[in-house]
């Protein structure tokens, strides 16, 4: 959808047409140019969109707490830690990783949910590609890795990427591989060692377990938005 801006550019666009630029050479001057405009770019113009913040819009899905929609703020591969702007919504860029790691998965957040950190829920992705920051994708929770990050509680929920069908019949943390899980709890214990940062993860969990996390982030979310309509 066209913003504003764009509706202005293209307004002074075609007032800079001078008559002599909608002239023929050799046939003297002409009618200033009449072009048919398209119904569906000049509605679009017309609307004003509302910006809708990726926390608190967004949908978390009837699947929930079990599949729900998540938004990606890191991708698969990458050393740059991008993370939520709670004032914007925008995605910003936070830092560059201080160890030499990448995520080894696609990471971001579950919308509608509120932890104890005062931040959405964490989300790791399992799934064949990575995805560019600010996308959305519906996800299924398999697991939760309990996490300690500098003495406060940090969970984050395991899931896969309910289309993709390379994982989406993975139901469970025990369905993936050994090496796969010991890869995911070695780059959270390093990823802030050269910040002098202390991470602490503990066993793996469950499903349930998981699913237990996200009905109470969820909850939690619910109350704040309930509180905030009361002021």
């Amino acid at each position: 959808m066209a913003s504003d801006s764009d509706s202005h550019g293209i307004s002074s666009s075609i007032a800079m047409i001078s008559p002599s630029e909608t002239s023929v050479e050799g046939s003297g001057s002409l009618p200033p140019l009449h072009v048919p405009l398209n119904e569906r770019i000049l509605s679009s113009l017309t609307r004003r969109s509302v910006v809708a913040h990726p926390w608190h819009d967004l949908e978390i899905g009837p699947g929930s707490p079990a599949v729900f929609n998540c938004v990606v703020e890191i991708g698969k591969g990458s050393k740059v830690k991008y993370e939520l702007d709670k004032k914007t919504g925008l995605i910003k860029v936070d830092r560059i990783l201080y160890s030499s790691v990448v995520y080894p998965h696609n990471y971001g957040f579950i919308p509608r949910t509120l932890c104890e950190d005062n931040d959405p829920l964490d989300v790791l992705i399992i799934m064949q590609e990575p995805v560019l920051p600010g996308c959305f994708l519906r996800a299924k929770a398999i697991g939760l890795m309990p996490m300690i990050d500098q003495g406060e509680k940090d969970d984050k929920i395991i899931a896969i990427c309910a289309d993709d069908p390379e994982y989406r019949h993975y139901n469970d943390i025990k369905d993936l591989p050994p090496h796969r899980l010991a890869e995911i709890r070695r780059f959270f214990e390093d990823y802030k060692k050269n910040e002098n940062k202390q991470v602490a993860v503990n066993d793996f969990l469950p499903a349930s377990s998981a699913l237990k996390a996200v009905k109470h982030s969820m909850d939690l979310h619910a109350s704040y938005i309930v509180e905030s309509l009361r002021r």
